[in-house]
């Protein structure tokens, strides 16, 4: 049985030094550095880049900084040579008082990847301060019963050195009466004791003077003095003794005032007044007791009269004194030990070892923000601190050592949702109940070119004049960018395309900064109809984003044409037109028929016909919408054989544009050829006519097939479209009209207004060479067909001139019965 105990308690050794190895070995890990106090400003502690493993380029590159927990910066770095220096003076007795060690811990913090080292530097007491006695002279009244032996406490000199450089011895000067003897108190106090050696004589000597002497245990050696006067006394020869001669006690810190703490009981065996005992504190009893404790003179009870503060002074030791009232006063000491408890009453504090520093939103997981300590000044489980984040936010507390945590990134940050995040961090200690604490640290997201600019709307439409001014503001487009600064800085582009095989800057451009479009030139309705710009926002980020919009741009016609006369041809040559009719004819009778096109659209294409002036108004009308001359009433003789019209042509827009032609008629008797009879006066050509007439016939053909198919194509659409609108027309993207992708023909139906026609345009839309229209007037009981927009002016001459060679009398017509509309 006794060898297993002895087995065990082994095994239990062993594990206890392989713990305390394991745990100098950490402790042994840091950096830590030893300097005497009062070095001079500039003094080399250590080279701090070396021993942390640091080039000295890493100290710029990496901003290291040092921290101190002291208050003051005590130490700076050189970054020149990477060492730890002194920044101002030290005074050990200052910064740590009379504690036995003083280390002052420093934090080390290098950023790119931010990083946190944990410096001790350990400062060395010096010899610096002399011992020194609270009183210079003190003096004592001793009876001369007094026996030899009896010891009387003195006060203790005080140095503020520590270690060997503290109070180490005291001497007395030579003196038969007296001795001196050393007592060892708690906490390695020596205090110092004049014993009496003999009894005192007081008619051979009334008073004594003796030097007391205390000496530290630097080099050299440096002393203090205090004048000690004895007084001899007569009588009284007993003194109170305390039932023990040290107390302990352990009191709480949060005791409130009032409270008793102990009382402490001496006895004096004399009698009478020599017998009656008063209780007060030491004569030495320094003011951080005496500014706490009160002590009833009678009873002798302590009295707690102030705060405890157990992280100020956990300790107090008082030394209480019992004098009876004898003469001369007889008194006795005793020492009490009051040990304060530590109680939950600080709450825990946050410190940032190192600022925040702003957050790209794009930074991955585990990206580190700042640096945090927590501290609670109470002890035990009481100051013992864990740290909280608030749910939900995309940070977390990564800890490191010590207290000590990194604050870091767990989430997907948007600096459009959040631009900054006020991160509230609890600490709560585990005291009961516990205490806690919160501190906000501001984080700033800084921006990152993650959005592209977004039009107002994806399309626009805009409706602009012809013939406007170059120049001139068309539309504004606007984009806007969620983005921050330079990469919310939007330019404006077109992007190239072609607009009629030519490119579009050559036709608009846009102001970069504020997305305002300006024409390049005047536009034509009758060239251009409509074109579309891609415009395109580019931020100034990096990379840059780009979206694009379309601008249809529509051209709205302007009535900037007149009205071309087409028929009689010679008219629209700019010769008189001559017609012949016979003197017997009828009222209604169909003279000729003025035909004019105008190259405007819409109702600024609209023609009417009006007869301006005439050899007599009465004889002849001029139908408002077809342009037909026919006679009012019968000829008669009394008629001029020469009658002569001028018809004044207007069109429907603003302002009216007009032309006029002037139609000569001839009234001729015995003329009795109908003047419609086109295939009997085509029957007689010449052999020059006849070709002609061929050519002719071949081409009213064509145009007859050609309008037969847009006719069907126009009904089947109509009806498709009046089930819905009640209108007929034909739309395709951009502008009006079929296209032949073969011919590149372009079929257009106007059905504005009383004229009712359908454009056939062959050829680009800037030459135009081919056009035809098919007229349909509600207000004529004909359809006529005719030839327009000619792709040149002497083509057209040339063409009515074969006409005109083909007719007898210069006057033509085809004619059919006109379609019914329902």
């Amino acid at each position: 049985m006794t060898k297993r105990m002895e087995h065990r308690d082994w095994r239990w050794q062993a594990l206890w030094w392989y713990h305390f190895f394991l745990l100098w070995s950490t402790i042994d890990g840091q950096t830590r550095y030893t300097i005497p106090e009062e070095m001079k400003q500039g003094s080399v502690v250590g080279n701090l880049a070396k021993d942390l493993g640091l080039g000295l380029s890493e100290i710029f590159d990496r901003k290291l900084r040092v921290a101190s927990e002291a208050g003051k910066q005590y130490f700076s770095v050189d970054a020149g040579k990477g060492e730890l220096v002194v920044n101002e003076r030290i005074d050990r007795e200052d910064l740590c008082g009379q504690s036995a060690s003083c280390v002052l811990p420093l934090q080390v913090v290098i950023e790119d990847p931010l990083q946190l080292y944990r410096v001790e530097v350990e400062i060395q007491d010096i010899n610096d301060n002399s011992p020194s006695f609270p009183s210079k002279d003190v003096t004592l009244e001793i009876a001369e019963s007094t026996v030899a032996g009896a010891r009387f406490p003195l006060e203790s000199a005080q140095d503020l050195d520590v270690g060997s450089n503290s109070v180490r011895s005291y001497s007395l000067s030579k003196d038969d009466c007296c001795s001196l003897k050393i007592k060892d108190v708690s906490g390695g106090r020596k205090v110092p004791e004049l014993v009496l050696a003999k009894s005192l004589d007081r008619e051979k000597k009334a008073v004594h003077q003796l030097l007391l002497t205390a000496l530290d245990g630097g080099n050299p050696v440096r002393s203090g003095t205090s004048q000690i006067t004895i007084k001899v006394l007569d009588n009284n020869d007993n003194f109170p003794v305390f039932e023990k001669n040290v107390y302990k006690i352990s009191i709480s810190e949060n005791t409130i005032e009032g409270t008793s703490i102990v009382k402490p009981i001496a006895k004096d065996i004399d009698e009478g007044p020599n017998g009656e005992i008063e209780y007060s504190f030491g004569t030495h009893t320094p003011n951080a007791v005496l500014s706490v404790f009160d002590i009833d003179s009678l009873s002798g009870i302590i009295i707690l009269k102030g705060k405890l503060d157990f992280e100020a002074v956990a300790n107090y030791e008082i030394d209480v004194s019992a004098k009876d009232k004898g003469t001369p006063r007889m008194e006795g000491h005793c020492t009490i030990q009051v040990e304060v408890l530590d109680e939950n009453d600080n709450a825990p504090e946050i410190v940032l070892t190192s600022q925040p520093s702003p957050v790209r939103e794009d930074a991955p997981t585990g990206t580190v923000v700042a640096l945090i300590s927590a501290r609670d000044r109470d002890s035990s489980d009481n100051g013992k601190v864990t740290l909280k984040l608030p749910k939900g936010s995309p940070f977390s507390l990564k800890p490191s050592f010590s207290n000590n945590y990194a604050l870091i990134t767990s989430g997907v940050l948007d600096r459009e949702s959040y631009s900054e995040y006020n991160i509230e961090i609890t600490a709560t200690d585990s005291g009961s109940p516990p205490l806690t604490s919160k501190k906000t640290i501001p984080v700033s997201i800084t921006d990152v070119n993650d959005n592209p600019p977004i039009f107002s709307q994806p399309s626009y439409n805009v409706n602009i004049k012809e013939n406007g001014v170059p120049g001139s503001i068309l539309y504004s487009v606007s984009a806007s960018d969620l983005d921050f600064g330079e990469n919310a800085k939007i330019s404006y582009s077109i992007v190239d395309s072609k607009v009629q095989d030519v490119s579009v800057s050559s036709y608009v451009y846009i102001n970069s900064d504020n997305g305002s479009i300006y024409s390049m030139h005047s536009f034509d309705y009758e060239k251009l109809k409509v074109f579309q710009i891609q415009v395109q926002a580019k931020d100034q980020g990096s990379p840059s984003l780009s979206s694009n919009a379309t601008v249809h741009v529509f051209i709205l016609d302007q009535n900037d044409n007149a009205p071309t006369v087409i028929y009689p041809s010679s008219a629209s040559l700019g010769s008189l037109a001559h017609q012949r009719m016979p003197r017997s004819a009828k009222a209604g009778h169909l003279v000729t028929k003025v035909t004019a096109v105008d190259a405007d659209s819409g109702h600024n294409a609209w023609i009417s016909y009006k007869l301006a002036e005439a050899t007599d108004a009465s004889l002849f009308t001029v139908s408002r919408y077809t342009g037909e001359v026919r006679t009012k009433r019968p000829v008669s003789e009394q008629d001029d054989s020469s009658q002569t019209l001028l018809i004044e042509i207007k069109d429907d827009g603003e302002p009216v544009q007009s032309a006029t032609v002037t139609v000569s008629i001839l009234l001729e008797d015995g003329l009795h050829e109908p003047i419609l009879d086109l295939r009997q006066k085509a029957a007689e050509p010449s052999k020059k006519s006849g070709r002609i007439t061929l050519y002719l016939i071949l081409s009213l053909a064509s145009v007859s097939v050609l309008s037969l198919v847009t006719f069907l194509i126009l009904t089947v659409k109509c009806i498709r479209n009046s089930r819905s609108s009640g209108s007929c027309c034909m739309r395709r993207t951009d502008c009006d009209g079929y296209k032949n992708p073969n011919r590149n023909l372009q079929l257009q139906l106007n059905t504005d207004g009383p004229i009712k026609y359908v454009e056939v345009l062959g050829g680009d839309m800037l030459s135009q060479s081919q056009s035809f229209r098919s007229c349909l007037s509600p207000m004529s009981e004909y359809s006529d067909f005719t030839f327009v927009k000619p792709s040149s002016t002497t083509d057209f001459k040339e063409m009515i001139n074969v006409l005109d060679a083909s007719l007898p009398d210069s006057t033509w017509t085809f004619e059919s019965q006109q379609v019914s509309r329902g």
